[in-house]
């Protein structure tokens, strides 16, 4: 064999073994925190609606104790502009918001239901930009729109009965809290409020956020991930 073959011979087999190397070793720890960052970016519509939105959720009550807000139903829309109030859509557009789950909810003496919505956006900087432009203070207008539920207890929640709001971020995922009381009572009628009656929602939204946006130990192997 003639040096410059053996020269490129051995190129070879050096690139070879590289290029071996490279496709048997495991994810490195940025591989690793962009295929944990892709698959929670991905939970609104891979995972089961039920796990996003259990059948019950449980919170602190306002006499203290811990009760059950009892899941109503799940709305089969996901487009974002369904979702909320006009003033909110081109917000929303803007910060590229990919879907909104909602679903209603009633407190353990069904006096208050909440309508919860998941907002899903590409990354965390997107989810802050649309939370800006929701109304601080608790205001219910403009926001998440009401999902009514025919022949049940809900079925008299209407965005006028819309009494108080709420918003948590984390990761790429809002999730907002729209409130009102089961009869229906536009919130203009209600006059001074207490403000505890609906301070359970924020349990609500706490417990969906967190659920969603806390990090998985990532599985290369499985079909959800891809590291």
């Amino acid at each position: 064999m003639g040096l410059g073959a053996l020269i490129c011979a051995v190129v070879a087999g050096i690139a070879g073994g590289a290029a071996g190397a490279e496709l048997t070793r495991g994810p490195n720890a940025a591989e690793v925190q962009q295929a944990s960052n892709e698959e929670m970016a991905r939970r609104w519509r891979s995972w089961p609606a039920g796990k996003v939105f259990p059948p019950l959720l449980p919170y602190v009550a306002e006499q203290g104790g811990e009760e059950n807000a009892r899941r109503v139903g799940i709305s089969s829309r996901t487009d974002c502009s369904a979702a909320v109030d006009a003033a909110l859509r081109a917000a929303l557009k803007a910060a590229r918001c990919r879907a909104v789950l909602r679903a209603t909810y009633l407190d353990a003496l069904q006096g208050v239901v909440v309508t919860i919505g998941v907002a899903a956006f590409p990354d965390q900087a997107s989810a802050l930009t649309a939370r800006a432009a929701f109304p601080p203070g608790g205001t219910p207008s403009p926001g998440l729109r009401a999902l009514a539920f025919p022949r049940t207890v809900a079925d008299r929640f209407t965005a006028a009965a819309r009494q108080t709001s709420s918003v948590a971020q984390a990761g790429p995922y809002l999730v907002i809290a729209t409130a009102g009381q089961v009869d229906g009572r536009p919130a203009r009628s209600v006059g001074r409020q207490r403000s505890t009656i609906f301070s359970f929602t924020a349990d609500l939204e706490e417990r969906i956020v967190r659920t969603l946006a806390t990090p998985a130990r990532p599985d290369c192997a499985g079909k959800d991930w891809q590291c």
